[in-house]
């Protein structure tokens, strides 16, 4: 096997194993986060404001700084490690000053610490989204780059599963997070996944294109490029809409499965409930990029963004727990689709010199 070939799969094996990790993490953390919130400060409005404040700091790092340091100085894996290794070591700090809170009884500022401690984190943190997306692009061909992310993401979509499953076991009314065991672990995943992804920085070099991927038209002409530019921005244009209509029901979407004014499901109920998110999620993503690639991006998108319209509304008239299993599962599969070729789409269009500011929107 030649070397290159060799290089290229040590690559994606690393790649696939810090996706995998990373979604391990997420659902560890975030799957009851916004119940312990909820515990801890008693409103809907304080407890979604976790999503509201993490959006907008990640979005100001994103686009301000680690965008134009990661297309500048050509850094992918090394931002995706510093922003692992910062995070480690603010999870402990945020659950040391939360859990001082909650020794003196001050339940509203623990919440709160959580999460504003978060939020600042966000911030730099978002230094290994911008990283991890520009340097995905960097190592896919644009013939394969659906067929590739939707594998990565069905990876994704499984550790979802397992850490929800965990999630599950460690949460036991809000004592996962008091003790800090949830933090805990999800500190040590991190700095496991800092660890592979500095097996893959050492592959990683100046120009990542000439090392590890044959890239076809590397130097489009000027005008394509512009007119690629224009079809991205309306692309965008259109998925931060949907995007800001979806966010606005999915902060409150787990309280409103379990208040008794909502669903009034079971914590074996929601299990189910979220772990059909997922399950459509995996069929979505395993299924989709593979299909883009042959039938057109553009295509089995705007399924996605019709699905990410529509299944929202059907939340209303789901009233038990298979006919929102269905609803939630077909959100899901939108989601996947919408990441998987969303994000395969502008790689296509993005210029390799604009990956880090560019592409990690999506």
């Amino acid at each position: 096997m030649p070397p290159e070939s060799t290089s290229l799969r040590s690559v994606f094996f690393n790649l696939s194993l810090f996706q995998f990790l990373t979604f391990v993490r997420r659902g560890v953390f975030y799957t009851f986060m916004i119940n312990y919130l909820y515990m801890l400060m008693g409103t809907v409005t304080s407890t979604a404001a976790l999503g509201t404040l993490n959006m907008f700091a990640s979005a100001l790092g994103q686009n301000l700084l680690w965008g134009k340091i990661s297309d500048r100085y050509r850094v992918r894996a090394k931002l995706v490690i510093a922003g692992e290794t910062i995070a480690g070591f603010a999870y402990m700090a945020v659950f040391l000053i939360h859990k001082s809170f909650l020794d003196v009884e001050n339940n509203f500022a623990a919440g709160l610490t959580i999460i504003l401690g978060l939020s600042i984190l966000e911030f730099f943190w978002s230094m290994s989204d911008v990283g991890w997306a520009a340097l995905l692009t960097d190592v896919t061909a644009a013939e394969i780059r659906g067929k590739i992310i939707g594998a990565l993401n069905f990876i994704a979509s499984l550790g979802r599963m397992v850490g929800i499953l965990f999630a599950g076991y460690l949460y036991f009314d809000g004592e996962g997070f008091r003790n800090g065991t949830i933090f805990y672990i999800v500190t040590i995943l991190l700095f496991i996944g800092t660890i592979v992804m500095t097996l893959v920085s050492r592959r990683e070099k100046t120009k990542t294109l000439n090392s590890i991927v044959i890239e076809k038209n590397e130097n489009l002409e000027e005008k394509v490029y512009i007119e690629n530019e224009k079809t991205y921005k309306w692309f965008l244009t259109a998925l931060i809409i949907i995007v800001l209509g979806a966010s606005s029901i999915n902060q409150i979407f787990l309280l409103f499965l379990e208040l008794p004014e909502g669903l009034g499901a079971e914590s074996h109920e929601m299990s189910i409930i979220l772990a059909s998110w997922t399950v459509g999620g995996m069929v979505a993503s395993i299924s989709s990029g593979g299909l883009a690639d042959k039938i057109g991006k553009s295509k089995v998108i705007l399924l996605g963004l019709v699905l990410a319209i529509f299944t929202p509304i059907s939340y209303g008239f789901a009233k038990n727990v298979p006919l929102m299993a269905l609803a939630y599962g077909l959100n899901g599969a939108s989601f996947w689709i919408i990441q998987t070729v969303g994000f395969a789409l502008a790689g296509d269009l993005i210029a390799e010199h604009k990956r880090g500011t560019s592409t990690e929107p999506i």
